[in-house]
């Protein structure tokens, strides 16, 4: 993909016209459809030539906030990091590979984490970290229950 290509023109009206053309009447449901899915492999399938991921983030960030569900969208992004980072879910062992690899999935997560949201994503990091989820745990879409009880819907 060429980075000067995807912020050629209306960007934005380009992502949402490809959306639309694969019958999802929102950024958000296109994504929510492919739970486990990067963001880049999402900005590949709008448009592997002219979309980024960091658009389909912005968008989708756009959309959470206008909905008021933008800590649905956090969720979504830990699962989407979880599982680009840690494929067989949270290791069973934290030796120092082990240690690191999450340390990269959630310092990811937390680099897409929206401001807003940047304390309470800090918490659900130091919770993990304390007390780490069962071995093998990969949550598959943002509704997952352990996930929702580290980062419950606070929104207005």
């Amino acid at each position: 993909m060429s980075e000067d290509r995807s912020w050629r023109g209306n960007w934005p009206a380009r992502l949402y016209r490809r959306v639309h053309k694969l019958g999802y009447d929102s950024l958000t449901a296109f994504a929510e459809a492919r739970p486990t899915a990067s963001l880049v492999a999402l900005a590949e399938e709008l448009g592997r030539d002219d979309i980024a991921g960091v658009q389909v983030f912005k968008g989708l960030v756009e959309e959470a906030a206008r909905t008021h569900r933008v800590t649905r969208l956090v969720r979504s992004q830990f699962v989407r990091e979880l599982s680009e980072g840690l494929p067989n879910g949270w290791p069973p062992v934290m030796d120092d590979e082990n240690r690191l690899e999450v340390a990269m999935v959630l310092g990811s997560w937390f680099g897409f984490t929206p401001e807003t949201h940047l304390a309470r994503v800090e918490q659900v990091m130091d919770a993990l970290r304390a007390n780490p989820p069962p071995p093998g745990w990969r949550p598959l879409g943002p509704d997952d229950e352990l996930l929702r009880t580290l980062l419950p819907d606070e929104e207005a």
